[in-house]
């Protein structure tokens, strides 16, 4: 979990490359090197603003710790697939991971309530959740499986449609479309109720599945869309922003004990900032990417967004996460977004 390495191996391991952001001055010091040695993995493109401020966040910590703590950062899917992720966190082959409540609420259901569509209609609204009682309640949940959430989201953004045929301008417009979604039943269960053929595919195989036909089209946040070079094979985008989606920062739980009190501040002060840096980020770029993909030829309409979420609470779907979630979280999240039903 951790441990105290000397400092021939500490040069060593710089020296390869391994040693992330490791300053020259801690490494030539005579004082050991680093007490705590932790791996960071995040489960997001490695062009995506979060791992830049990952990356921030495992300097400034380096250096504020006095080179207790080096945390080496491993941007993409190189230390395995979202899935796994879970599995490695938990036994500590991973130590930190970014991860979406989609795909730890294979363990903790309540984490991917933030996913409910149409729920969240600003960016405001999302953060008063997280950032507030829904929050907190989900976090507590995700201590009951040894596993630390820290308290601040990174931000992905809201997910629009793309497709191929024709433009998404309406609920029916989803009807038999063959979608591409995130591998999540919640976002599975949205696409159904509008009678598409909702396909769950890894990002790594979308562009090839898209260009093949497997699928028509796809629902993604614009940065995805712009580094998955996407607009290559799609050539309209409704601006449904059905889903908001962002990442956690989880810690194994024992890993977290291990670190004393004075270095867990350290630690989640400066990643908890970074993660905020990184929401007004995203904003900023939000406007330029989806500029710079109109460019590269993708057509953007806007939608009615009461139309869609008219059929998902006619079809029930409201009430039915609604039933899984349960009474109390379900209101935690209407407290900020107002009744769904």
């Amino acid at each position: 979990m951790h441990n105290r390495v000397t400092r021939r191996h500490a040069l060593k391991v710089a020296a390869s490359g391994t040693l992330l952001l490791a300053a020259p001055a801690i490494l030539t010091r005579r004082a050991q090197a680093a007490d705590f040695e932790f791996k960071l993995a995040t489960t997001i493109i490695p062009e995506h603003p979060i791992n830049a401020h990952v990356k921030d966040a495992a300097a400034a910590i380096l250096k504020e710790s006095g080179g207790r703590v080096s945390i080496q950062v491993f941007p993409g899917y190189q230390l395995g697939s979202s899935a796994a992720m879970v599995s490695q966190l938990r036994s500590g082959a991973v130590e930190f991971c970014t991860l979406s409540g989609a795909v730890l609420s294979s363990l903790v259901p309540s984490s991917t309530i933030y996913n409910v569509a149409f729920a969240f209609e600003t960016i405001d609204q999302v953060w008063a959740a997280l950032d507030g009682k829904m929050g907190d309640y989900i976090r507590k949940d995700i201590e009951k499986v040894g596993i630390h959430a820290l308290d601040k989201h990174w931000n992905l953004g809201f997910r629009l449609i793309t497709t191929r045929s024709k433009p998404v301008n309406g609920p029916a417009d989803l009807k038999g479309l063959k979608i591409r979604v995130a591998v999540a039943p919640l976002i599975l269960s949205c696409f159904q109720m509008f009678g598409a053929a909702p396909a769950p595919i890894n990002f790594d195989e979308l562009y090839t599945a898209l260009q093949t036909g497997v699928v028509d089209g796809q629902e993604n946040d614009v940065f995805q869309i712009q580094a998955g070079r996407l607009f290559e094979v799609q050539k309209y985008c409704a601006k449904t922003n059905h889903i908001w989606d962002g990442y956690f920062t989880l810690v194994n739980g024992e890993v977290w004990k291990s670190l004393p009190e004075d270095l867990q501040e350290i630690v989640a002060r400066n990643i908890n900032a970074a993660a905020v840096r990184e929401r007004d980020d995203v904003q900023q770029r939000m406007q330029p990417s989806m500029q710079a993909l109109e460019k590269g030829g993708l057509v953007f309409n806007d939608v009615d967004r009461a139309a869609f979420k008219e059929v998902l609470s006619k079809a029930g779907f409201y009430k039915s996460w609604k039933e899984k979630f349960g009474t109390e979280l379900w209101s935690l999240l209407e407290a900020t977004t107002g009744p769904l039903q």
